[in-house]
């Protein structure tokens, strides 16, 4: 059996480090689409799920794939990774000052069963000052991240606080993963 990553983050690849776990990683061939009309941890979910699936399709019938999906949501509208700059910028302007909810889709997917789950964190945004934001977008930071900011880097700057769990926004609800890869018979602890 083999631990398969279906994700190309190297974020989520840290965090699974982080807590000992021996995993290859591949990446889903998916194509994200946050316009789809669900209630957005579903969104989150069946995004996780779906490339979570696509991976599996590929590898070895004893395997174990974990997909992750995040988005970032503000007054019940979806963010997801900016397609520019400019788009970029609107998230980040919009965010400032403001608190939204980052939700993480999870999917375990084996031969005989699809676990999910996802998590959400609160995080209030610094009421930033549009200098603050072009020197944030100057760094190329934003632009592969849901809500255009990473919390792990350079973006903990834009961040006043967060409620819930850290790993959560950074990409992966650690503790979440943890029970589903329990009920596929892998122990991370």
């Amino acid at each position: 059996m083999t631990i398969i990553l279906a994700s190309a983050s190297p974020r989520r690849r840290e965090l699974l480090t982080q807590v000992g776990c021996k995993f290859i990683a591949i990446t889903s061939t998916l194509i994200e689409d946050n316009t789809q009309k669900l209630p957005p941890h579903e969104l989150a979910i069946l995004q996780a799920k779906d490339k979570a699936l696509d991976v599996f399709s590929n590898v070895q019938q004893n395997d174990v794939v974990i997909g992750a999906d995040t988005i970032v949501v503000l007054d019940g509208r979806v963010y997801g990774k900016p397609v520019d700059e400019r788009d970029a910028r609107r998230m980040l302007t919009e965010l400032a000052g403001r608190e939204h909810e980052v939700i993480t889709g999870i999917a375990v997917v084996t031969a005989k069963q699809v676990w999910t789950d996802f998590g959400i964190t609160t995080v209030r945004m610094r009421d930033s000052k549009s200098e603050q934001i072009e020197a944030y977008l100057a760094t190329g930071e934003p632009m592969d991240k849901a809500g255009a900011y990473a919390i792990q880097g350079v973006g903990a700057l834009m961040v006043e606080s967060i409620t819930g769990c850290y790993a959560n926004v950074v990409g992966l609800p650690l503790n979440k993963l943890s029970d589903l890869l329990l009920k596929a018979g892998v122990t991370l602890l």
